[in-house]
């Protein structure tokens, strides 16, 4: 959800099916992540914060359960009209370039920290990490996939160390059935782990 340029404030979980097997939610603190980077990595924070990130997908027309993206085009806008699509995709800020089996999206550049004004802190708000290394399938290049608000690519080496910070310094939540998870977006990133079937997790997102 740090991808877009607008985002929910409070996200709401519930487990309708509990996984077979992983398919935990780690969370963890966003002013944390942010303030340790700064320290490591000052020159790579100080672009960040100024250029921002740009977020690229190749999407084909139908969905692909293989691809990590998952969603295709007609399920992202909800339509199988171009011209709609585009019409969606603009108010989200969004550019669509199509392509002879798909679309490439364009998304940036949009802030990858931003303030929490209401503790009064910066906050490390985006999907960097997830983008560059998971964003891998037939279709996308996880390196092309993020880059600096400027066009410039990200350094593999710091978005590596970033990772293990996030690993370091997460709780995983795991899942039972009944379970409610209330997410501040502002407070803490989340993701997912990967899991064995079945797993059905419903979310509502609020302003």
């Amino acid at each position: 959800m740090a991808q877009v340029p607008e985002y929910p404030t409070k996200l709401f979980f519930y487990c309708e099916e509990e996984p077979g097997n992983g398919g935990e939610t780690p969370i963890v603190l966003s002013y944390v992540i942010y303030e340790k980077m700064k320290v490591r990595f000052p020159e790579f924070v100080e672009k960040l914060d100024k250029d921002g990130l740009i977020y690229t997908r190749i999407l084909g027309a139908e969905d692909d359960p293989s691809s990590p993206i998952g969603c295709g085009w007609q399920s992202t806008f909800l339509t199988k009209d171009k011209s709609i699509a585009e019409e969606r995709a603009a108010r989200l800020g969004m550019k669509l370039e199509w392509t002879e089996d798909g679309v490439k999206s364009i998304m940036g550049p949009i802030p990858a920290i931003k303030d929490d004004k209401t503790r009064g802190r910066k906050i490390w708000f985006n999907s960097m990490v997830a983008a560059y290394t998971g964003w891998k399938d037939c279709r996308n290049d996880p390196v092309k996939a993020v880059t600096f608000g400027d066009g410039t690519p990200l350094p593999s080496d710091v978005i590596h160390e970033c990772l293990k910070l996030l690993e370091e310094e997460c709780v995983a939540i795991p899942w039972q059935k009944s379970d409610i998870l209330l997410i501040d977006n502002l407070a803490v990133l989340h993701s997912r782990r990967p899991f064995n079937p079945p797993r059905r997790i419903l979310a509502s997102l609020c302003k």
